[in-house]
């Protein structure tokens, strides 16, 4: 085998390992969540939206907050909440962020120098390898999304959800199902209310 071909397979293996390792990342985000200890979300009936939503800038509402609200109000009325314009017990926040990632890896490999002293072995019998590294950038997408729950007479966060993971290209191209999704992952961590 010559060092080109050598080459030419190892950074092909390479680039399959870092596509399986993101596509290992990005088969579900990391979510986390926190709930206020003397929280009891038994006690809430209703719930409404922050009047100015973190997702809203410039004086419109953005598709983001249209998306997250449908979502939201989807899995806070399947756990018994009612929405409410007028006086919501619970208020909801949310925000969202996409932020550009790179990773620079670096590798180790065998290689023969094309020119070496050792030249005149190649293809009879194999010479010593030496070793020289390979450097491949790898540029993603990271996603967070931050879900509040608000105690909107106290004006005191009683549970908050955060999912953070690596963006697939579908999930740009169809941001809708892809959010519904990733709320549906963050409530999947919202306490059941002791009733």
């Amino acid at each position: 085998m010559n060092r080109q071909s050598f080459s030419t397979m190892w950074r092909t293996l390479v680039t399959a390992g870092s596509l399986l390792l993101l596509s290992a990342c990005a088969t579900g985000p990391t979510v986390r969540s926190d709930q206020a200890p003397d929280a009891n979300l038994a006690n809430y009936q209703t719930f409404g939206f922050m009047t100015e939503l973190a997702t809203d800038r410039g004086g419109y509402t953005s598709l983001v907050t249209q998306h997250l609200k449908a979502a939201v109000t989807a899995e806070m009325t399947a756990r018994g909440y009612r929405f409410s314009e007028e006086s919501p017990q619970l208020l909801v926040n949310f925000n969202s962020n996409v932020e550009q990632r790179t990773d620079i890896r670096t590798t180790t490999s065998a290689a023969l120098a094309p020119y070496s002293y050792y030249h005149y072995r190649r293809g009879f019998y194999s010479p010593f390898p030496y070793y020289q590294k390979e450097v491949e950038t790898v540029r993603y997408k990271i996603g967070t999304v931050n879900i509040d729950v608000v105690d909107a007479a106290r004006k005191q966060l009683v549970w908050e959800g955060v999912a953070e993971g690596v963006l697939k290209r579908q999930d740009l191209e169809e941001p809708r199902q892809a959010m519904a999704q990733v709320v549906a992952n963050i409530f999947d961590k919202f306490p059941q209310p002791r009733r």
